[in-house]
Order: structure tokens, then sequence, then C-alpha cells
């Protein structure tokens, strides 16, 4: 069970509320800050004090005054006329997590709504509802408007949602689970739209996959290295130690572990001098990329307990600020970098299954084909890699260096941190498929040197992955082999590759 107290939320909290299924509840502590909460605005209101987003128009027409009998209509006008999302709608994880990261930003108390409005968008994770969310249409400051009024659309009993897979309309999921919808009153429709939680969520999924094909990555390189009688002495722990960046030398030892009983790596001199670069620097490189990650960790777990709405509403000095928390230039720049570590751990691989299959290169056969010139073997999975690294890099363009004015010039700076959190996703989709076939193609080299001489783990892993795609013994439609890798990647069971004090193991 995860308790949502606002401020105490983990990313492995999302991912058993996400992955897992784990049931929420709202801490009893700030059940009653949140009440305290909402009884400030409700007195506001009765003195008739002017305050923004609750008895006034929003962005631009901040300055109309809004009639108390017209508080309501305004929420939902709000959300009516913010739901302008466009495009694919976004995975239903994204969307769970989406709704669990709001709650929690409500569940602190600062944003001037009722208990009953956090407690519905629990019910909603708790009862796997979904709401159907399109991925374009956010600028990234003023929160992410559009995709959190689709959200807030079902709250309200409007809109789609997905539940047990299936797209329907959210009465219908409403009345199949029980549930409600709510009447949103004065500040709850904005306070349930301003908020990074599109980017946020986009950013955690994101960050949680990529913890595992960064050790898949590693894994896979590992066998390479095999495929290609890699000289080891590149990974001695000396040479990363004298430099000092921890996550080079975490991979050099992992890398060490994983092959310390191959027959079929070298030393330096027994077979070449040096490795090229995307093997001897795989510790340079990937240690860097785990750099971005841990970067992405530390900016990820003060987002998800952030307050991001305007305005703020301060119960203890019974003040209320507008201000800009929701903006969402942090995560902005967190993904924009995250997307070069994940470029960069494409960019590499793609070069390791150029050695793999480039004859010129190695002395194994020809693409790895058993009959080399009747059949093409792996030479075109070679290009099917280097134009996901291609897409890839113009995805990498910074979204956070834009900036396109809104609202007649009121909020004349923007984020575009949703388009960087989505860049991401891509990426990582993208470089996923390129680890899958390096895989592939490591997996052929070693059989070419003999299964027999692998090392434990890496064997494990190989031994694993053929039950998801045989050898190539003849050309056939790799695309197939590709895809059932990628897929088997994404949904292997985390317990597969798990980094523990410093090494990975393999289950």
């Amino acid at each position: 069970m995860v308790v949502l107290t606002g401020n105490s939320l983990t990313l492995d909290d999302i991912k058993k509320v996400v992955f897992q299924n784990e049931h929420v509840v709202l801490c009893d502590q700030q059940y009653k800050k949140i009440k305290q909460n909402r009884k400030i605005v409700e007195e506001m209101l009765s003195a008739k004090r002017i305050i923004y987003g609750i008895n006034t128009g929003f962005g631009k027409l901040s300055e109309q005054r809004i009639q108390d009998e017209d508080l309501e209509e305004l929420q939902l006008n709000l959300i009516h006329s913010h739901a302008c999302g466009v495009g694919k709608p976004f995975h239903e994880k994204i969307s769970k997590a989406m709704v669990l990261l709001r709650a929690n930003a409500l569940a602190q108390g600062y944003s001037g709504v009722r208990p009953e409005l956090v407690q519905a968008l629990i019910d909603l994770v708790n009862a796997n509802v979904h709401p159907v969310i399109p991925q374009q249409g956010s600028l990234g400051a003023s929160g992410d408007l559009a995709p959190l009024s689709h959200l807030a659309l079902v709250v309200m009993g409007e809109g789609e949602v997905f539940y047990h897979g299936e797209q329907m309309s959210t009465m219908d999921a409403f009345q199949l689970v029980g549930l409600e919808p709510i009447t949103l009153k004065a500040k709850e429709g904005l306070a349930l739209i301003n908020g990074t939680q599109a980017m946020t969520a986009t950013g955690v999924i994101t960050y949680l996959e990529l913890e595992k094909l960064l050790h898949q990555s590693e894994l896979t390189a590992a066998m390479t290295m095999e495929g290609l009688n890699g000289i080891i002495d590149a990974f001695d722990a000396d040479i990363h130690r004298v430099r000092g960046h921890q996550e080079q030398m975490d991979v050099a030892e992992r890398i060490r572990v994983m092959l310390q009983d191959s027959d079929l790596i070298t030393s330096q001199g027994e077979v070449r001098v040096q490795d090229a670069y995307s093997l001897r620097c795989i510790p340079q490189v990937l240690g860097a990329c785990w750099q971005t990650f841990h970067y992405a960790e530390e900016k990820l777990t003060t987002e998800i307990n952030a307050v991001t709405d305007n305005p703020l509403i301060f119960s203890e000095d019974v003040k209320v600020i507008s201000g800009g928390n929701f903006h969402g230039q942090p995560i902005a720049f967190t993904m924009d970098f995250l997307k070069l570590g994940i470029a960069e751990l494409a960019n590499i691989a793609e070069r390791r299954i150029e050695r793999l299959v480039n004859p010129q290169l190695n002395d194994l056969p020809a693409f790895l084909s058993p009959n080399p010139g009747l059949e093409s073997g792996a030479m075109i999975m070679q290009y099917s890699a280097a134009a996901l690294v291609s897409e890839n890099k113009t995805l990498a363009h910074p979204a956070s260096v834009d900036s396109i004015p809104s609202s007649a010039n009121q909020e004349d700076h923007v984020s575009m941190g949703t388009i960087a959190a989505r860049h991401a996703l891509t990426m990582l989709q993208n470089t996923r498929r390129v680890i899958a076939i390096e895989l592939i193609c490591a997996m052929q080299a070693v059989e070419f040197r003999g299964v027999e001489k692998m090392a434990t783990k890496t064997k494990e892993f190989y031994n694993k992955a053929r039950k998801i795609v045989p050898s190539i013994t003849k050309d056939r439609v790799f695309s197939t082999d590709i895809e059932n890798v990628t897929h088997w990647l994404k949904e292997s069971e985390e317990s597969d590759v798990i980094k523990q004090k410093g090494e990975v193991k393999s289950v």
C-alpha cells in the first residue's frame, strides 16, 4: 500500500502503483490539512476577496471578475475550453502515473481543493480507470494545461478512459467500477490542470524503463566483447579509478564480473594491441549515460513531490499567492539532458553492430551470414539500427530552448517540457530496438566462436534470448526477430538484470 502525503512519494512507489497495481490511500493527516486549506478558500469567497482563478478569469482574462453564482460554471468552462489535446493518447501507464502525481501534488494541501477531489483521483488509480489523454498540445508552462484538462474531464464524468485495455466513455467505466463523477467547485478546475504532471509522468516512465535497458545494454555489450574477442584490459579497475567518475568505475566492474570466466575475451597484444573505441570505451560512454540517468532521478524525485499549481493557499498564514510553480523548465532541462544519454546508448551500440557485421572489421563470416553472397544475413539489420540512431539524433535537439508566447503574451515564456519528455520516451523505444539488433548479432557471433566458451553470466543471458529468437541458419524476415527481442527486453522480469553492489546478477 502506498500512502500519499504529498511529499514522500518515491520513484519506486510509482513503479509499484503503475506496474504492479499497488493500492493507494490518502494520509489522514493530509486529509485534515486539505480540509483546512479549503476552508480558507471558502472564507475568502465569503469575504468577497478577489483571488486569481477562484473568482476571476484566467491568463490574460485574469482582470475579469466572476460573480459568485457563476463560479462552478467558470471551472466547467475552464476544463472544456482547455481540453484541446491532439494526437495519439498517452500510454495507459503514463495516464495512470499522471493521475497519481496530480493526487500527490494536491495532497500537500496548498491548492484549495476539497478532500473529495483528491479522493476521486485516488479512486481512479485504484480502479485502474485511466483517462484517455492526447499527447500533443502542452507548452509546458501554465502547467500541462491541455493534457490535464482531459484528465479533469474524467473526474467530471466526461471524456473517455481506458479500462482493462478497452477505450470507452467515462460514464460506462464508472458504472462498471462503481465510481461517481464530481462537480468541480471554485478553484478546483484550475488546481487540476495547473501542473507539470504530463511531462513528469512521461519522464518517470522513461526513467523506469531506461534503468532496465541500461543494464541490458551492458550485458549485450559484454556478449559483443566475446563475439569480437575483445580486450579485457581496458576494463581494469586502475584505469577507471584514476579518472574518478563513479558511474564509469561501476560499469567497468560490472563488465569485469560478467566476463570473469569467459574464454572468448583476450588480453592486450594477444590478438590486437587495442580495440576500437566502441569496445574499449564502453565504461566511459555508458558511465556518462548513467550520469544523465542519475541526474534525472534527482530532479524527478523532487518534482513528483512538488506543488505546481497557481495560486497557492497557505492556511497557516492565511494568504493566497500567485506564482509560477507550474513552469516546467526543471523537467524540460532534465529530459533534454536524459535524451543525450539515451542517444549515446544507441550510438555506441550501433557502432558495435557495425563491427560485428562488417567483414573488413572482424574475422567473422560477412554480415554473420551462414552463406555470404547467396544470403545477406544481418546486413540490413545494421541499416535499421543506423536509421534509428539517426532519428534519435534529430529528436535529441533540446525542446527546452524553444518558447512561443501564449495567452496574448501574458504567458510569454514556456518550457516545452512535455515535448522533451515525449521525445525522450520515443528515443528510448528506438534505442531498445538498437540494443535488440546488437543482441541478435552478438548471439550469432558467439555461436561462430563457440557458445561453450562464453562466460557464465553472458551465457545465461544468451540462453534466455535464444528462446525468443533462433539462430540465423538462413535468411528470413528479420523484422519479426527484432520486434520479438525488443518486446522481450521491455517486458522481461526485472530480476533478469539487477544491479547489486556493483555487479549485475543474472537469474
